[in-house]
């Protein structure tokens, strides 16, 4: 099967480059790279590929993957494909499309990387998310979720705030769940009255943070991040985040997972970038909790891979998981 990517990247000769360019539609053949030849003149039809790909019966599932910084088309499509094969292996049915903002493969470029991210965010509801909303028809009815890791938490957040601040603000678009791992936004910033993100919760059903407090690529002592307030993917939503948000802890899992070679060996089927802050693509105890929330059946405090205590969720070592 193909893989489908909305590419925000210039087209520089044959191939894409790490500038911001308009918004095309691919449709990449499964083990090659996105290429400007592989782009769908024909939107409705690139849309109609989508859909009869992640339709279930009178209800269709869509998720699309907005990836971090320093990630380059090698990078991105293994975890497009990881993601797209890890849920096809728990039995859920949907469609991934990755939203591939244009970035530099390299750390030293964060700056200008985070200011390309909020060039083209905007491109992710007007060009992505209305295009789907439109296609809703009476007799089937589309869930988009987004999946945002690292700075594609920020792309996801600035989207949703500079779509409200254009004409798209009476526009009918919504997302069912948007999940953010590793997610380089700062925690503050997610309360249920800061401005940047009143757009995020009001286009959205649910929101789900899993945070790990090992992951030190979102540390303040990271030179790229000298003097930013403490990130949600490390830290965790703020107590005042809004009802819809909910958080997952992960860093007792974590712990376990990067310390007992058994654990990681049972758990984890492949690493794809800097491991405490990636690991969630790949590992399979996180991949059966995304698509038990993406299929928004359960609360939030009784899905079996997770456990309540004190409060606080917990993601649940898969030694004592229930298995979907």
């Amino acid at each position: 099967m193909p893989d489908f990517v909305m590419c925000a990247r210039n087209v520089s000769g044959k191939t894409f480059d790490a500038e911001p360019g308009k918004t095309r539609f691919l449709t990449v053949p499964d083990g090659t790279l996105p290429s400007p030849a592989h782009e769908e003149t024909n939107v409705d039809t690139w849309v109609r590929q989508v859909l009869t790909e992640g339709t279930r019966k009178r209800v269709g599932d869509i998720l699309i993957f907005i990836h971090g910084y320093n990630n380059g088309p090698k990078e991105i499509m293994k975890r497009h494909r990881r993601l797209k094969a890890d849920l096809e292996a728990v039995a859920f049915k949907c469609a991934v499309v990755s939203f591939d903002w244009p970035c530099e493969a390299t750390a030293l470029n964060y700056l200008e990387d985070r200011h390309d991210a909020k060039q083209t965010a905007m491109q992710l509801v007007s060009d992505c998310i209305a295009l789907l909303a439109k296609k809703q028809t009476p007799d089937c009815k589309i869930n988009v979720h987004l999946l945002g890791h690292s700075t594609g938490a920020y792309v996801i957040r600035e989207a949703f705030d500079d779509a409200d601040d254009a004409a798209l603000k009476q526009a009918s678009w919504v997302v069912s769940q948007i999940i953010f791992i590793g997610g380089d936004v700062s925690s503050g910033s997610l309360t249920d009255d800061d401005s940047s993100s009143n757009s995020l919760f009001r286009h959205c059903t649910r929101l789900t943070n899993y945070s790990n407090l090992h992951d030190s690529v979102l540390t303040l002592s990271n030179a790229k991040r000298l003097g930013m307030a403490p990130r949600v993917g490390r830290v965790g939503l703020p107590d005042n985040a809004p009802a819809r948000a909910v958080n997952v802890d992960c860093s007792k899992y974590f712990a376990q997972l990067d310390s007992d070679p058994e654990i990681k060996s049972a758990d984890q089927a492949e690493e794809v970038g800097t491991f405490c802050h990636s690991w969630h693509i790949g590992n399979r105890l996180f991949i059966r909790d995304l698509a038990i929330t993406l299929r928004g059946e359960l609360d939030r405090t009784v899905i079996p891979t997770r456990e309540l205590d004190e409060g606080v969720l917990h993601l649940k070592h898969p030694a004592s998981a229930v298995e979907m």
